[in-house]
């Protein structure tokens, strides 16, 4: 990692995500290395261009064996980005079951440790790690509380990475607020990407001071700063994304 247009090995967790296709096709058209890691059904369902590995985060041997095969492919690599994520429902906590609550849980935060801690020793020295949170973690909203608790998680576990790996690998975050793909329908290759929304999407608009949703490449802009070493000097930091809807 030389220069801002130095060419880079990036893998991208949940590449074939909503946010995820927009970062793979601007990575790979300013001429990075690509390998998307995502569920089988994902894989399927998108025509990349890139690499994929398939990978379930929910299941360790899994995640072990695709970190293997990423090792085997690309050796070490630059920069690695986890947008692998899901919410299913809107219940009150209350109301919620154990299962699942451990289900989301289990998927987000979890899988983002399993995930971390496999891709860890593939990156190389002054490589960058991004992890996908949420507004959610901080402004805490009705419905939402496996998720909100489980993304305010990967933000406190991703400090961690950073503290223990400075300065070798940077970690930092990026939260997004709602942004309109799959994700709000179930997730990528866990749904029928074009069913109705789970979430009030009009009044989310109308709540938002750029009186918009997100789109997949307004988040594409601040998870390629974090790669790049135009943040070189930023670790343990989280980027809020969210047209001013929510002002930490």
């Amino acid at each position: 990692m030389t220069g801002a247009h130095a060419k880079r090995r990036i893998a991208v967790l949940g590449g074939a995500g909503g946010i995820g296709r927009a970062l793979v096709q601007h990575l790979a058209a300013t001429g990075d290395e690509v390998t998307v890691l995502d569920l089988p059904t994902s894989l399927d369902r998108h025509a990349l261009g890139v690499p994929g590995i398939a990978i379930d985060v929910c299941d360790e041997s899994s995640v072990q064996q695709a970190f293997a095969e990423l090792a085997r492919q690309s050796g070490t690599i630059d920069g690695f980005v986890n947008l692998a994520g899901y919410n299913t429902a809107l219940q009150p906590i209350g109301d919620m079951s154990s299962a699942y609550f451990d289900e989301i849980t289990g998927g987000n935060l979890r899988g983002a440790f399993l995930t971390a801690k496999a891709v860890l020793p593939l990156i190389a020295d002054g490589g960058s790690a991004v992890m996908i949170a949420s507004g959610l973690a901080s402004n805490i909203r009705p419905g939402y509380g496996a998720y909100s608790a489980s993304k305010a998680a990967v933000i406190a576990m991703m400090k961690v990475f950073a503290l223990e790996n400075a300065p070798r690998v940077r970690f930092n975050a990026v939260a997004p607020g709602l942004v309109d793909t799959a994700f709000l329908r179930g997730g990528t290759g866990r749904s029928d990407e074009a069913q109705a929304s789970i979430v009030p999407l009009d009044a989310y608009r109308t709540a938002t001071p750029m009186q918009r949703l997100a789109m997949p490449q307004d988040i594409v802009g601040p998870i390629e700063f974090l790669l790049s070493p135009a943040s070189g000097f930023m670790t343990g930091q989280v980027l809020w994304v969210n047209g001013g809807g929510y002002m930490p």
